[in-house]
C-alpha cells in the first residue's frame, strides 16, 4: 500500500519537466490563458497571483499581455525556470518562494489564479487554510479560479498504473484511490539515463458542491463552475475550472 506522504522534493524536480513538456504544449497553454483572460474578465493593469506558479508557464503569458503578475511557489528550482524564461521572453514578473498556506499578502490582487490541479496536497485543515490565504490576499470584489481535476473523469478513467515514455525514459505511476479520504495516492518511480527514482504524492479530490461550499464557508459571495473550454461544468467535463467572488 502507498504511504499517505507528499514527498514534494522529490517529485517537483527536472524530471517533472521533462516528462510534462510533452503534455504542456504551447498551444495548451494558449488555451488556458485565453480562458483565465475571459473567465475572470480581466483588464488592463490588473494584478494577479499565480499561487502555486511552478515553472511560470502561465504566469509568463499572462504578464507579456500586459496584467502585473506575481508568482509564488515552494519550490526553488521552479521558480529559477520561471525567472528564466520571463527574462528570455522580456517581461517582468515578481516570482517568491513561499509556502500558499501562509501568504505575505493581504488584500493586494484582483484576482488569483491556481492551475494544474495545485490545490489539494495537504491535511483537509490546511487546505481550507489555501482559501483562507487566498480570500484575504484578493481585493474586495477580486476572483479566485482553481483549476483542478473533474473527480467524475478521475473515477472514470482511474488507471492503478501508467507508463509515460519519452526518448527511451520512463516515468511510471502507480495510483490507489481512498475512498474514505477522497484522494488518489501516487508512486512515481523514473528511470532516466540509467538511474532510478522514486517520489510519492497524493491529491485531494473535490465534487464541485463540494469546494463550492467550502469556497463559500471561507466568505466568497459567490462560485460558478466551468468545464475545460469554459461550458458550464458537467459530469463529463474535462477539467473543473471553479470561479469565486469575494
Amino acid at each position: 500500500m502507498l504511504a499517505n506522504t507528499f514527498d514534494a522534493n522529490s517529485v517537483f524536480e527536472e524530471d517533472y519537466l521533462y516528462f510534462y513538456e510533452t503534455l504542456l504544449t504551447p498551444e495548451r497553454t494558449q488555451h488556458e490563458v485565453d480562458l483565465i483572460c475571459r473567465l475572470l474578465d480581466l483588464q488592463p493593469g490588473m494584478s494577479i497571483l499565480d499561487l502555486a506558479c511552478g515553472h511560470g508557464r502561465i504566469a509568463n503569458q499572462l504578464a507579456a499581455r500586459g496584467y502585473h503578475l506575481t508568482g509564488l511557489d515552494a519550490t526553488a528550482f521552479f521558480l529559477e525556470k520561471a525567472n528564466q524564461d520571463a527574462a528570455s521572453n522580456g517581461v517582468k514578473v515578481e516570482y517568491l518562494q513561499g509556502d500558499m498556506r501562509s501568504l505575505p499578502f493581504s488584500d493586494r490582487f484582483n484576482c488569483i489564479i491556481n492551475c494544474f490541479t495545485a490545490f489539494g496536497y495537504f491535511d483537509d485543515n490546511e487546505n481550507r487554510s489555501v482559501l483562507t490565504q487566498a480570500y484575504r490576499a484578493l481585493k474586495v470584489g477580486g476572483k479566485f479560479l482553481i483549476d483542478i481535476q473533474n473527480f467524475s473523469r478521475v473515477l472514470q478513467e482511474f488507471t492503478p498504473e501508467l507508463i509515460t515514455e519519452r526518448e527511451g525514459n520512463y516515468m511510471l505511476a502507480r495510483t490507489r484511490y481512498d475512498a474514505l479520504t477522497n484522494r488518489t495516492h501516487t508512486e512515481r518511480i523514473i528511470i532516466r539515463d540509467g538511474q532510478v527514482r522514486r517520489g510519492q504524492y497524493f491529491v485531494r479530490n473535490f465534487t464541485f458542491p463540494e469546494i463550492r461550499d467550502w469556497l463559500l464557508q471561507t466568505g466568497f459571495s459567490e462560485v460558478e463552475g466551468y468545464g475545460y473550454d469554459g461550458e458550464p461544468f458537467a459530469l463529463d467535463s474535462r477539467r473543473m475550472i471553479v470561479v469565486a467572488s469575494k
